[in-house]
């Protein structure tokens, strides 16, 4: 049995405590009283953060700055990304590594990252990712998704690549689509929850179709989850449907969702409207957060910090009380460690010992201020201090 203790650490809503952590879980919270061990000074503890969505594998972070290049829709995006592929000076797992290393300094100790699964890359980016996550091993828990960004139907071999992906470390299917990208919604989700069945897997789909066609797309998954007794194992990624149809057809929707589980992942992207996260919440659907796409060719924007996104998602939907602000927090913390299956999670006793300390008052603060991670631990052990990875 090991044991370490952490002094004088400040809990929302609970005051200053001793932490006592044995064998990576969290064994007591006392009265302050120790002499012996490593001294918090009263900074407040939040429990480690959670990054819901990334793309490991697209990330430019350790190359010089590269200009945006925008495109008019998702498929041009995705064309401006593979052309974009060549001229990388630093490998897959290179920039992997510093996107890691990038979280783990920030407080996130486990994530899900989707990565690309095509006809040119084949299962390249997955190995590649597969070997980042083995050096962050105890750092940050890695979950991945075999994601098919240019489409499975439309991209020959690809449902093959996927199925492999699913044997060689992916522990999720993605989707991306099924009408915008793919123009047959049945014959995609046919495939992925096919693989999903044979694999015995959970499900992670990229849905930016928007209006009443995103909406169909979304109560055919919910169908679906239903249907094959998924509920709690599917995900739909961005649902940005949610945010642009009337109120009586996101009314069914939500319904839909709700009934089969299915959860909804949102980045609170700068552009076009935040899906209604707190009517959702409110609705019984499990809604988390994610930074989405970081330093890639999606977006020039984004740096691996979640309480950034959680300031993120309380701005973008008004979230202004402290309550308010909490519930964004939620999602880059409890809600999102629930979504991807992590736990047991939380300041509690007989939880993974994760946690995060920061020169802040208050939780609100905290998410407000984004104060550099004084200090961050991991099932116990120190593995971030003053920003850096030690």
């Amino acid at each position: 049995m090991t044991e370490t203790r952490f002094r004088n650490a400040r809990l929302p809503d609970r005051g200053t405590v001793d932490i006592t952590i044995r064998d990576g879980l969290f064994a007591a919270f006392d009265a302050p009283g120790g002499t012996d061990d490593e001294d918090l000074g009263g900074k407040l503890v939040l429990p480690g953060l959670i990054d819901g969505h990334i793309h490991l594998d697209k990330t430019f972070l350790g190359l010089p700055w590269r200009p945006h290049r925008a495109g008019p829709t998702v498929p041009h995006r995705i064309a401006a990304e593979k052309d974009g592929r060549s001229d990388l000076a630093l490998s897959v797992e290179q920039r992997a590594r510093n996107f890691l290393a990038r979280e783990a300094a920030n407080g996130t100790v486990a994530l899900r990252s989707h990565v690309d699964i095509d006809p040119e890359s084949k299962l390249d980016h997955l190995h590649q990712v597969l070997a980042a996550r083995e050096a962050f091993a105890g750092i940050v828990d890695v979950q991945l998704v075999a994601f098919p960004q240019s489409g499975v139907l439309i991209a020959p071999g690809v449902a093959e690549l996927l199925d492999a992906a699913l044997s060689e470390g992916a522990e999720l299917i993605g989707g991306i689509d099924p009408v915008g990208i793919e123009g047959d919604m049945e014959g995609h989700l046919d495939v992925i929850f096919g693989l999903a069945e044979k694999h015995e897997v959970g499900v992670d789909i990229h849905l930016h179709d928007p209006g009443h066609r995103g909406a169909l797309e979304l109560r055919a998954v919910a169908e679906r989850t239903a249907a094959l007794g998924m509920q709690g194992k599917v995900t739909v990624s961005h649902a940005f449907a949610l945010a642009t149809v009337d109120d009586r057809t996101l009314d069914l929707t939500i319904a839909d969702l709700r009934d089969a589980d299915v959860a909804i992942l949102t980045s609170a992207p700068g552009t076009g409207h935040l899906i209604p996260v707190v009517k959702l919440r409110e609705a019984g659907v499990r809604v988390f957060a994610g930074s989405d796409n970081v330093r890639d060719a999606w977006s020039p924007f984004g740096n691996g910090d979640m309480l950034e996104r959680a300031m993120l998602v309380a701005y973008r939907a008004g979230l202004r009380t402290d309550e308010g602000i909490a519930l964004a927090f939620d999602l880059c913390a409890g809600a999102a460690a629930q979504a991807i299956g992590y736990g047991p999670y939380g300041l509690e006793i007989g939880a993974r010992a994760d946690f995060v300390a920061v020169a802040a008052e208050t939780l609100a603060e905290a998410v407000v201020d984004r104060p550099m991670r004084a200090l961050v631990v991991k099932g116990g052990r120190v593995t971030a201090r003053d920003g850096a990875v030690v």
